[in-house]
């Protein structure tokens, strides 16, 4: 992931008024912990499994204040109990920022499930999500989703992929 693509989500969240970021590392967003831990403004919190990040972030809403999940897409399928449960039950939404392992051009065998899983399960959640695979893209993207999740009061996601993460 480029510097240049960091700033834009760290733009895109500023302008979406995110204040918490909730993340489980992951090797295709490795620069942007570090420029998400120094942001000022943003107060980060390390998970140990995806669904523990959806909860906070869950929480986070209920506290009138925005957070985002930052993922590799892997975590969804991780996630998807506590999801189905805030965003289908309870109309609390949770606005995830997912790598997309898995797509055309990955090289890593592990990885290939991620990718055949990711749209079958978030549209079993019936949950929108864009896929970004270019940097100007990106901070709209951020800004679109939590305008509609929290007038939805439902999950929305957004997937960086292709040259943007590579």
């Amino acid at each position: 992931m480029k510097q240049t693509a960091v700033d834009a989500v760290l733009r895109g969240m500023q302008r979406a008024g995110v204040s918490v970021a909730c993340y489980l590392p992951d090797s295709l967003f490795r620069p942007l912990y570090p420029a998400m831990d120094a942001s000022t403004g943003l107060r980060t919190i390390p998970v140990t499994n995806e669904g523990e990040g959806a909860a906070i972030c869950g929480g986070v809403f209920l506290s009138g204040k925005r957070a985002v999940l930052v993922m590799e897409n892997s975590g969804l399928r991780a996630s998807v109990e506590p999801l189905a449960r805030m965003g289908l039950g309870a109309g609390i939404p949770v606005v995830m920022l997912m790598s997309y392992r898995g797509e055309m051009g990955e090289n890593n065998w592990w990885a290939i499930p991620h990718g055949i899983t990711m749209e079958p399960v978030m549209q079993a959640l019936r949950m929108p999500y864009r896929i970004v695979r270019e940097e100007a893209g990106i901070e709209q993207a951020i800004i679109d989703a939590y305008e509609w999740s929290y007038s939805a009061y439902y999950h929305s996601a957004v997937v960086l992929g292709g040259e943007v993460v590579r």
